[in-house]
């Protein structure tokens, strides 16, 4: 489940950080648990200093949501209204694979798990989840530089699909 908490560290901390106002050192420690406990205070949010897809979408930050098996809250009860099955809030093995199935017939990388890409195509997200929000939300890996070998061939560099943000999400603490 893609959620932000105290011991991660990575690019998606980094904008959580930026978003607060504090030091975006890309680590989550207490200062951005305190800072993110404010903020889910002042929101009338659940204040557990745990950022998930209701804190990122009250924060205007749409490219950090991903819902998987396990997530819960508005935001996966949304979803599954949109999809058109019970909405409970949380995101089971039924909601995987109703989202499956959406992501078939729209011709989407159906692996059950709904991200900026998967989500631009809900109605009931398009107001948030832009264009723009989806292209951030790939925007977290970068394309791997050619290899001497290829430079020296002259081979043209070919660009690396688009990675989830996510994929660069480490624990640092033991």
């Amino acid at each position: 489940m893609a959620l932000l908490k105290r011991g991660l560290a990575g690019e998606p901390v980094k904008i959580l950080q930026a978003k607060l106002g504090v030091e975006a050192d890309g680590r989550f420690g207490p200062g951005t648990e305190e800072a993110l406990k404010a903020y889910q205070k002042e929101q009338g949010l659940s204040v557990d200093g745990i950022a998930g897809p209701d804190t990122f979408l009250a924060m205007g930050l749409p490219e950090l949501i991903l819902l998987t098996v396990g997530t819960r809250g508005e935001a996966v009860k949304t979803l599954q209204a949109a999809l058109g099955i019970g909405a409970d809030g949380i995101y089971g093995a039924g909601t995987a694979k109703a989202v499956k199935a959406f992501q078939e017939q729209n011709g989407l990388d159906a692996d059950g798990m709904a991200g900026p890409v998967t989500l631009a195509k809900i109605e009931a997200f398009s107001a948030v989840i832009t264009p723009e929000a989806v292209a951030k939300a790939q925007s977290g890996a970068e394309t791997p530089a050619p290899s001497e070998e290829a430079q020296v061939a002259g081979e043209e560099k070919v660009a690396a699909p688009a990675k989830s943000i996510w994929q660069s999400i480490t624990g640092f603490f033991s």
